[in-house]
């Protein structure tokens, strides 16, 4: 089984922080996003990791290089934002088998099980959700998919499909594609893979739903915010002590970041190489090299070497930026 990884979206509403790198590479919990999906699929011992990325895609790259060395990993761009399935079709030349798809701006859990023995022709993962209007839809009769709506203004359902697709023979999906493509079926200008699997079910393929027990979607500050808060509570944590600092649980700390005379947590994360000096910073995510000093920063996402310094303040501090409040 081949991993697919459709990572070159902008990333638009993470802004500021994806002006200067793009959103999968944002970190939550103590390390990316992109980490924390990999570290939920990597158990299936994927033949290759396939990312398509495309704004500041050479990051992407760089990243996966040298974080997974020992693992088989291809890479191909987008250059133009055209939707997931014109995402997906770029990968026809690598992935001819079978292949899990995932939009890595999500933390989940789910269990695998044995995909390749399903007999079904694809498996959609699904969750119930309140209001489904932001997201594909799933209708099921008697155990199969017989209908998908791509964000629907008049959800028919609330079977929200989260973005993890298993498709047994992609070549079955990519011929879906071209004949997507050739019919124009486009939302708002873009592909969607639920019109390219709609057009397999058409077409007589089964395709079945499997639940995820979790699913925090991370593409907005507040809800990558709360993902930190949702993943720091399942986390194994170590205690964390200092001589001039507190660290209330759950919160991560990396090694080598610096704490002096400030209270930290709970639901904090800070960085590589961060510096919180007396201060206080909970609910809040402190990437590598940043700097609170002298500062109340709660609800917050700090960007790489921003310097936050001042009063009490939520805030969302992108890259390399100094503020004072």
């Amino acid at each position: 089984m081949d991993i697919i990884l459709p990572v070159a979206g902008l990333g638009s509403r993470l802004r500021p922080q994806t002006w200067t790198k793009p959103k999968p590479l944002v970190s939550l919990a103590g390390k990316p996003i992109l980490e924390h999906v990999l570290d939920r699929v990597l158990p299936l011992n994927p033949d290759r990791l396939v990312f398509i990325t495309g704004y500041l895609g050479d990051q992407i790259e760089a990243w996966a290089r040298a974080r997974y060395p020992d693992l088989d990993l291809a890479f191909v761009e987008q250059p133009e934002m055209r939707g997931q399935t014109d995402a997906i079709v770029r990968t026809r030349q690598i992935v001819t088998d079978d292949a899990l798809i995932l939009f890595p701006d999500m933390l989940f859990e789910a269990e695998w099980g044995a995909l390749s023995e399903l007999a079904a022709d694809a498996v959609m993962f699904t969750k119930e959700v309140d209001d489904p209007s932001a997201l594909g839809i799933a209708v099921v009769e008697q155990g199969r998919i017989v209908k998908l709506v791509e964000k629907p203004t008049e959800p028919i359902s609330n079977l929200a499909v989260i973005g993890i697709y298993y498709v047994k023979r992609m070549p079955d999906l990519f011929a879906a594609i071209d004949e997507q493509m050739r019919r124009r079926i486009q939302l708002k200008n873009e592909y969607f893979i639920a019109d390219a699997i709609q057009i397999m079910i058409d077409n007589g393929a089964t395709v079945v739903t499997a639940p995820v027990t979790e699913w925090e979607d991370c593409g907005s500050v507040e809800n990558l915010l709360a993902a930190n808060t949702w993943a720091l509570q399942r986390m194994a944590l170590p205690a964390v002590t200092s001589d001039h600092a507190v660290v209330l649980q759950p919160s991560v700390v990396a090694p080598t970041a610096v704490i002096e005379r400030s209270i930290v947590g709970p639901y904090a994360s800070v960085g590589e190489g961060a510096v919180v000096r007396d201060a206080i910073v909970r609910d809040a995510v402190l990437e590598e090299r940043s700097t609170v000093e002298n500062a109340i920063v709660e609800h917050a996402l700090i960007g790489r070497r921003a310097v936050v310094t001042g009063s009490a303040a939520r805030l969302n501090v992108g890259d390399d930026s100094s503020v004072r409040v």
